[in-house]
């Protein structure tokens, strides 16, 4: 049995999530509130970064990507098709792109502006960063997100799924990106139609519907966040 430390709205956090659901492994949640430094926490992660995944052997791996790629080397080889990264070096070296784009410059661009602003810092006291919304940081996002839906867009409409023929971690990375800014309201779906008719597939799949039902308190989702058919 595998221990997850996450934060519900944590993009990193939500892509391993949905990993583990498409692999069907069991874990315990155990959610983290990086601002609050617990010492606890930071004995099992010096970084204070989300997620962790505590493997049962005493264990702790931390970080999206050193997790993402821990379960595929564990598990991954077994599950022929339903593989999340690919065998052959290429197609390997191409969803680890895509992983960096969204990890690094989406999450820059996009999501840590949203996710602070409008959510993060609700729960931060103001030593901790919390306090009003910045509306400079959220109107850039609003901006830049634009960029990527066009490429996600571009991607969608020239592959079965972003990084080639078959579902894999660029695709959960990306719609676990989207998935907490859709909760707000902040993805202009009708301007993207390939993005959205992809991001549709990936919300469609069994491994998404746990994220589905998270709510934050007094944050209601957006109308389109748990519509299949939106």
């Amino acid at each position: 049995m595998f221990n997850l430390y996450h934060h519900p709205f944590s993009p990193a956090s939500r892509s391993v999530r949905l990993a583990l659901g498409e692999y069907g492994l069991a874990a315990e949640f155990i959610e983290e509130r990086t601002w609050e430094r617990r010492r606890e926490f930071l004995v099992v992660n010096p970084a204070g970064t989300l997620p962790v995944l505590l493997d049962g052997g005493g264990t702790a791996i931390c970080g999206p990507r050193p997790v993402l790629e821990y379960l595929d080397e564990t598990r991954g080889a077994e599950l022929g098709g339903k593989r999340l990264l690919p065998a052959d070096p290429r197609g390997r070296a191409e969803v680890r792109r895509l992983l960096d784009w969204f990890d690094t410059r989406f999450h820059g661009e996009v999501s840590d502006y949203l996710l602070t602003e409008r959510i993060y810092k609700r729960f931060m006291t103001a030593e901790q960063g919390g306090g009003a919304p910045d509306s400079s940081a959220i109107r850039a996002a609003r901006s830049n997100i634009k960029h990527h839906l066009h490429y996600i867009g571009w991607l969608a409409g020239r592959r079965n799924w972003l990084a080639g023929e078959d579902l894999s971690f660029a695709d959960l990375t990306a719609a676990a990106h989207l998935s907490c800014i859709d909760y707000l309201g902040e993805v202009p779906w009708e301007a993207f139609e390939h993005a959205k008719a992809w991001y549709a597939r990936v919300k469609s799949r069994p491994s998404f519907r746990p994220l589905l039902l998270e709510q934050l308190p007094g944050v209601p989702p957006s109308s389109t966040y748990v519509d299949l058919d939106f």
